[in-house]
């Protein structure tokens, strides 16, 4: 490799610690993008889309994320249904056949959406989608983790020179450095959702530490997809360096469809946002230092030298004379050593904290 190729290649990999989704970048000293992942929870109904739309507005998220998909391209009529999809549809293909929406309908929900200052993504599941979606013009890609394998819709969607989200669910680190391999072909600007496939996901089965693997391996920007019931998975990846969050939300998890159940609603969805802007409060810049908010207490909480008697003038000071004691304001008691056997210039009183001028 030359010269050339290799300052090429790391200016490549710097440009890839960062992301721009619409008007938000994305870095390692962004906030968080809190994704509102609407999905199919809409029911195939335009008004309720609207309305989650709304609550991810009040909430506080970045980002409204849909799924786009023509059902006969996507699934097959003998595909089962997961655990956690089974109710009244004996197959996948019914179940979701009622959950699509037309070009028009995403058209008329990303203009509403961008009214409210929010980003608006979606996840195509078939290459037609992608068509549908270019011609509304989003402004980037989510890869859900079930196409992780699927070249070429990667490919399509790489082609768009749209900045991508790819979920890794289900997937081993070979097959996301096979997947990632496809997206650099095309020089994509893409980051990585560490995603636990499980619906709901198990704390337990979270391994929110392959945040930290990913981020190692790949040199990217690094989310987490939450399909844990609650908030702490979400707070703990944060932690972690997670500069993505995503989280199904729905209006009323009692209703019909396969990813209500484990959504939020509307009030627990408002909590979750506000626990991770919190978390991110909380985490500071690393830099160990004294805080403003503590330069009082120091003053109050740590000891100075102090005499332990009443000494006059021309005394010589030996170990017994001094004490370390509240409050900090005098001299630190790292210096008694150098206290010792200098002569006092000064009368003084038991517990006075002693200063360098009063000492020859």
């Amino acid at each position: 490799m030359t010269f050339l190729q290799i300052q090429r290649k790391k200016k490549w990999v710097e440009v890839l610690k960062k992301i721009k989704i619409g008007k938000k970048e994305i870095s390692d000293i962004s906030p968080v993008f809190i994704i509102a992942e609407i999905g199919v929870n809409h029911n195939g109904n335009v008004e309720t889309a609207e309305k989650l739309i709304d609550v991810a507005k009040q909430a506080g998220a970045d980002c409204v994320k849909f799924q786009t998909f023509v059902s006969e391209e996507e699934i097959s009529k003998n595909a089962p249904l997961a655990e956690y999809q089974k109710g009244k549809f004996s197959n996948q293909l019914d179940l979701v056949k009622n959950l699509e929406l037309t070009e028009n309908d995403f058209k008329n929900l990303k203009g509403y959406a961008e009214n409210l200052e929010l980003e608006f993504l979606s996840t195509p599941f078939d290459e037609g989608s992608v068509d549908v979606l270019e011609k509304i013009r989003v402004v980037g890609y989510k890869i859900s983790s079930g196409d992780l394998n699927n070249i070429k819709l990667i490919k399509k969607i790489a082609s768009t020179k749209k900045p991508i989200i790819l979920s890794t669910g289900m997937a081993s680190f070979e097959e996301i450095k096979e997947s990632i391999s496809w997206l650099q072909e095309e020089k994509t600007y893409y980051a990585l959702l560490h995603c636990v496939s499980c619906y709901p996901t198990n704390i337990e089965d979270c391994n929110l530490l392959a945040i930290s693997t990913l981020k190692e391996k790949f040199g990217v920007i690094v989310g987490f997809s939450d399909h844990t019931i609650g908030n702490e998975a979400a707070l703990i990846a944060t932690a972690l360096g997670a500069k993505i969050i995503e989280k199904h939300i729905t209006l009323d998890k009692t209703m019909n469809g396969p990813d209500h159940l484990m959504s939020m609603e509307p009030r627990e969805f408002q909590k979750f946002v506000t626990s991770i802007r919190k978390a991110e409060l909380a985490m500071g810049n690393g830099v160990k230092r004294c805080l403003p908010c503590e330069e009082e207490i120091k003053k109050v909480a740590r000891k100075s030298i102090v005499s332990s008697r009443t000494m006059t003038k021309g005394e010589i000071i030996n170990e017994l004379d001094l004490k370390l004691k509240r409050p900090g304001t005098g001299i630190e008691p790292k210096y008694l050593d150098k206290m010792i056997g200098k002569c006092l210039k000064k009368n003084i009183e038991e517990d006075h904290l002693i200063k360098w001028d009063e000492l020859d």
